[in-house]
């Protein structure tokens, strides 16, 4: 069974469908570590009444991304990780980190990638007049949402979607499509 660390930056929906699927068995994976910049989040609460091993850091204690990003690879190392699942981390990773973890950091993206890399994926996409969204699941790489696209879901725009309507769209697939994403990549490998 892979040990995961799962990533992440806000209340942590993501990451709770990842641990219901493993508890329920659907996912063979053990959270071994969860890695948060924000120690105040949601997520790292239910990380803690879950009783996962945690690392918590405000970037701003450190003098520099390579300081805390070397923090969270001993870490890494301490935990015996075999991936890195991000699930809403608001970070980007340094070009060193993502090297060291090559094809080992993956991330679900609220866009048809390669559109609307970044921030605020959902809107921009709602806003574009776009008939079609969706989400990409992808490798990880130096760039921002650049990686190789492991997998992908499509979501009609309906004209009487509003920015709510098509976000929870937006969500409701996360929820299914990382997992079962997840569960392909952890029983190939």
């Amino acid at each position: 069974m892979k040990n995961i660390a799962i990533f992440a930056s806000g209340t942590g929906t993501n990451f709770d469908k990842i641990y219901e699927n493993i508890k329920f068995g659907f996912l063979k994976a053990n959270i071994s570590l969860f890695v948060t910049d924000k120690p105040n989040s949601k997520s790292l609460k239910k990380a803690l009444d879950r009783n996962i091993p945690t690392f918590k850091f405000n970037a701003s204690d450190y003098s520099s991304k390579l300081a805390y990003e070397q923090e969270i690879i001993n870490q890494i190392t301490n935990h015996n990780i075999d991936y890195i699942v991000l699930a809403g981390y608001m970070r980007i990773l340094s070009e060193n980190f993502v090297k060291t973890y090559k094809n080992k950091i993956i991330n679900v993206h609220p866009s048809l990638l390669p559109s609307f890399k970044g921030k605020d994926a959902i809107k921009r996409t709602f806003e574009s007049g776009v008939k079609y969204g969706g989400i990409t699941i992808h490798y990880v790489d130096e760039g921002v949402d650049t990686g190789k696209i492991i997998e992908q879901g499509i979501i009609k725009i309906d004209q009487s979607d509003t920015l709510e309507t098509y976000e929870q769209k937006v969500h409701e697939l996360e929820y299914e499509l990382y997992s079962k994403t997840l569960k392909n990549i952890l029983e190939d490998n």
